[in-house]
This record gives C-alpha cells, structure tokens and sequence, in this order.
C-alpha cells in the first residue's frame, strides 16, 4: 500500500538566517566592512590567516579508517582549508600533492608563515618606528604598517596636578580611543587673587573627529578664560566668552574637512563643562551634559549638582512629562540637545555662580564618571574624605568608580578645591 504524503506538512522553504556579525577572529571586538585592523587588538585583518591543523579523531573500534597520509586527490581536492562536518576548517595539502609527509610539510609552512617576519619596508625618515615588532613604521590611524599592532596613544591615559587642581582622563575600558580632553591652569587676577580653572570636553562619538573637537575645545576655552580673568573681566562674562571661544574652535574644524565628505558625517562636535575658583566664589559653565558637583568637608551638609543637562532626558523632566528616574531609564535618555560644533542648532552657553558657607571641592566630569554616580548624594560617597587636600588622589579614585563599574565610555574628571589653595599663581606643584 503506497504511503501517503501528510497534506499539512509545510512545502516552504526554511527562512534564510540572518549574516553573522562581524567579529575580530583574536579578540571579538566588533567590526565594520571597511575596517582594516581591529580596533580593539591591532590585529592586521587583510593578513592571511590559515587556522591550526586539527588532529583527526581516533576510529571507532571495528570501523575502517584511512591512513593518516590519505587525501583528497582529483579535479575535486581543495587547495585551502575545507570544512569538516562540524564547520569547522580543517587544512588539506596544496591540489596536485599525492600526501607525502615532506610535500604536505613545505606546504604547511608556507601557509602558516607569521606576516612579521616578512620583510617590510623601513619606515620613512621620522615616522615612529611600531613598540611591538619595531620593525614597520606606524601610520595616521595608530597601527604598524608591518605587523598591524596598535600603537599606544598618549591620550588613553593623562594626568595632570596644579597647585589647587587636579585632573585625569582615562580611555576606559570599552572604547578604542579617549574622546575626552581637559586642561587645568591658574591665573592671577589684577588684585593678586588666584584663579584656578579646569576645562572638561567630551567628544560626540557619532560625530566627526570627536577627539580633535574635544582637544580644541578645551584648549581654546582654557586660554580665552584665564585671558580674560587676567584682563580683569568678571568671572561669569569671561565663562561665557570661554564658551564661544570652544565653539567657534571645533566649528573652524568642519571648515578643514574635505567639502565632498562632508554630506557622509556629522561635523565634529562635543559637549563642555568648566568651573573656576576665584577667592569666595567659584563660576561654573557647559554645554551639553557634562557636569558640575559641588561637595562639602561636611559630609552633614547637602551636595548639590550644579548643572542641568542640554539632554532629551532633562527636556522631558523640566516639562513634567516624565520623573528624572523614568526619563534616565529611557533609551533615548542621553541623546544632547546642545553641544559645540557647526552643526549646532543653537549655542546658549549656561553659566552659574556660587558662594558656599564651607570649604569643599568642585568635581567637573564627563558622563563617563557620572552614570556611575549620578546624584550629588551618590557622588559625595565616592569622593574620597580628603579629596580637598588631595585633588588627583580624589580624581584617581572617582576614575576607580567608573572602571569597577564597568568603564563603558571615556571618563575624565577634575577635582578643585575650595577655597583655592593656590600660593603661587601658574606654578605647578611639585
């Protein structure tokens, strides 16, 4: 009796699986199409890689198994690796080899050969030279031209400690490169008061060249504010003007891109966030959603956080639709409104100043830090007691913070002291 076919049964054909990402095959990190070296380790992705030789499995007993000589000959025998029934590559030995020892030998060794010891071409006349093989010269993008390595950048990690201020800036765990930048300086005001300053810049990763907007924000905010304290300008105009000058910094920046990439990118841009010290007040001003704390000796006395987002999530709580946890839950929630770059859709710098009744100290961060202390109460806990008679130990230890909890983005803070403990205005400390 003929069997008869199950009319229920599905005549579709199986639903195509979606592309694998792409990952690096040393370390996992996730790449793009263009990309040509990981970066996460370096590795030179356009080398040739030919995975190890897999040992075969021993035969069962009672069954037949080949010699271990034996290969696929003929038209059909691969002359790379081929994949065994797991998926799996397994190597198989040059076509046209009858699988004698010493030819599959030669052959191994020439398709596992290290691309490093290969000859390279010596760097040119001031090129650095690559720390890891020292033989190939590094190129613009950080990696040896010889052996793919990525080079240590100076921006990973920086530190820097002035009379009454510190700071540190720290790739992070989880990004290839630091976007973030600061400068700290003191000045003298025309009376003889010091001023002591620090400028905090985050670059907008999606962004074009969000580390070199960053860089020229802080520099040029730094220098117009102590120019203009020194000039005798009030503390909240020359904030202000400090502001702009950041702006206009990273907007002369889309000015030197190539005009036929432009339409392909956003225009670099990043978010700013400066506070200084000048005798019994500090002013602090931003852009963006890098912030200000203010944190008393007397941990009996209230915290504060001294600014106010330019973020969607801070949009929503100040109309009321949603509580702040709500619209910092939201995966919109740090998506800025306010920023410097030319693609700006408005520059409003914010300035505020403050007069405290005690000494305490000025944290002036990115969101690197902040998403792991978001409040003021939770920021006070995580600087350390002393923090006003050791600045950089405070900044070293909130940096601490953001790396145990996991160091997502770049993270950079400073920490000032309050009143200014400056005796010599501009002179480092030892």
């Amino acid at each position: 009796m003929a069997a008869q076919s199950d009319p229920t049964a599905s005549t579709a054909p199986p639903a195509a699986r979606p592309a694998p990402p792409l990952l690096c095959p040393d370390c996992g990190e996730p790449l793009e199409q263009t990309d040509r070296y990981c970066g996460g380790c370096g590795l030179n992705l356009a080398a040739p890689r030919t995975p190890e030789p897999r040992p075969a499995p021993a035969p069962a007993a009672g069954s037949m198994a080949p010699p271990a000589t034996a290969t696929a000959t003929g038209p059909t025998a691969p002359d790379g690796p081929s994949p065994d029934e797991t998926g799996s590559f397994v190597l198989a030995p040059p076509q046209g080899t009858q699988g004698d020892s010493d030819t599959l030998a030669l052959g191994l060794v020439a398709r596992l050969s290290d691309p490093r010891e290969e000859e390279s071409p010596a760097p040119a006349a001031g090129q650095a030279v690559c720390v890891a093989c020292g033989v190939g010269g590094v190129d613009d993008d950080g990696y040896c031209e010889h052996c793919g390595h990525a080079q240590p950048r100076q921006r990973d990690h920086q530190e820097q400690e002035l009379e009454g201020v510190a700071a540190v800036s720290d790739r992070g765990l989880r990004h290839h490169r630091n976007e973030d930048a600061f400068v700290v300086a003191t000045a003298s005001l025309p009376d003889g008061t010091p001023a002591v300053a620090a400028v905090v810049c985050d670059g907008v990763s999606t962004a074009h060249r969000p580390d070199d907007a960053s860089a020229a924000a802080s520099v040029a905010g730094g220098e117009s504010l102590l120019a203009a304290l020194e000039r005798g300008t009030g503390a909240e105009e020359a904030m202000r003007g400090a502001l702009l000058a950041a702006f206009d910094a990273v907007t002369a920046l889309a000015d030197e891109d190539d005009p036929a990439a432009r339409p392909h990118h956003n225009a670099p841009a990043c978010t700013c966030v400066s506070a200084v010290v000048t005798g019994p007040v500090f002013t602090v001003g931003w852009i963006g959603d890098s912030r200000a704390y203010w944190i008393p000796d007397d941990r009996s006395r209230p915290p504060a956080r001294l600014t106010e987002d330019d973020s969607w999530a801070a949009r929503m709580v100040a109309a009321g639709l949603m509580t702040e946890a709500e619209a910092y839950a939201d995966a919109r929630a740090h998506a800025i409104t306010g920023w410097l770059g030319a693609d700006a859709v408005e520059v409003d710098p914010h300035v505020a100043a403050f007069r405290p009744e005690g000494p305490g100290v000025i944290v002036v961060c990115t969101d690197g830090l902040w998403n792991y202390a978001e409040s003021a109460a939770e920021m006070a806990e995580v600087v350390l007691p002393d923090a006003r008679s050791r600045p950089l130990a405070s900044a070293r230890a909130l940096l601490g913070v953001a790396l145990d909890g996991g160091g997502h983005d770049n993270v950079t803070v400073a920490v000032l002291p309050f009143p200014a403990t400056v005796s010599r205005a501009g002179i480092p400390s030892a």
